[in-house]
């Protein structure tokens, strides 16, 4: 919702990304002290994921070069190059901020921001994605194909470092994303496994679906072909979309199909995955 839509004053885009960022870190760092001292068999592990590090942007950079560091591009390598990424474009810690705000809101197995930020493959792919995406826009693009290679080899999912993604967004689970090259991603939208949003193998250029903001995918869906999915859309689990989603839609089936009224919520942010009963039964 925009400041007019909301009639509220917001900081500017780089205050607020640089409040949000402030906020998290805290209670990251908090959640893992508590965690050690419930446990001080993990000592080791909070201080070297968290409790050690000077800053969010320090402590994701140290976590993404050790799950993607390979013997082509080693630990050292990647920290520098990720915490460069962060240095030169700050907005990309925002927008994992947000990123993991958004787990801990909508996902009912967790209530904090330590067990995604250390555990959940869809969070640090996406965060892998960001800085393969950013590599991509500035030029780099083998090193880009490189971080989305290893994002895939050790998180099963694969997203073009193309695409285009927002902030705010929660991957759950994640194994067996597949994002293509020219898909764009709104902010608030939440994506469970084994998702497809993917050309249909006829086109060239501009061939991938545009998520718009608060839509829910279901697990398994496919989104197919250079289509809309209108903002707080929602796509039934194992749907096969291949025409244009109208806003605030629930659609199912293979091909899916509209079900019921439209509703007024962001499902993306909600996590209501009711489908509403079919207008008729057979």
């Amino acid at each position: 919702m925009s400041a007019q839509e909301s009639n509220v004053v917001t900081l500017p885009v780089e205050d607020a990304s640089r409040c949000e960022v402030a906020a998290l870190w805290d209670a990251l760092r908090e959640e893992a002290d508590a965690a050690l001292h419930r446990d001080p068999a993990l000592a080791r592990a909070m201080s070297s994921a968290v409790l050690m590090h000077v800053s969010f942007g320090h402590a994701l950079s140290h976590r993404l070069a050790i799950k993607l560091a390979d013997h082509d591009v080693d630990r050292d390598e990647l920290l520098a190059l990720i915490y460069g990424a962060y240095t030169d474009k700050p907005g990309l810690l925002g927008a994992a901020a947000a990123d993991l705000a958004a787990v801990k809101d909508r996902d009912p197995s967790n209530t904090e921001v330590l067990t995604p930020f250390l555990y959940f493959k869809g969070f640090s792919a996406l965060q892998g994605y960001r800085v393969a995406h950013w590599l991509w826009t500035t030029g780099r693009r083998h090193l880009a194909r490189h971080i989305q290679s290893r994002i895939s080899e050790v998180f099963a999912i694969d997203i073009h470092p193309a695409a285009v993604m927002g902030r705010g967004i929660m991957l759950d689970h994640g194994g067996g994303l597949v994002i293509g090259e020219t898909a764009v991603v709104e902010d608030e939208v939440s994506i469970l496994q084994n998702v497809t949003l993917g050309g249909t193998g006829k086109e060239t250029g501009d061939r991938h679906p545009k998520i718009r903001r608060g839509v829910l995918i279901g697990a398994g869906a496919k989104v197919l072909g250079n289509i809309e999915v209108g903002i707080g859309a929602k796509v039934g689990a194992g749907s096969v979309v291949v025409s244009p989603v109208a806003p605030y839609t629930s659609v199912v089936g293979i091909p899916a199909r509209p079900v019921g009224r439209p509703h007024k919520a962001l499902p993306g942010v909600t996590m209501d995955q009711a489908l509403p009963e079919p207008e008729y039964m057979i």
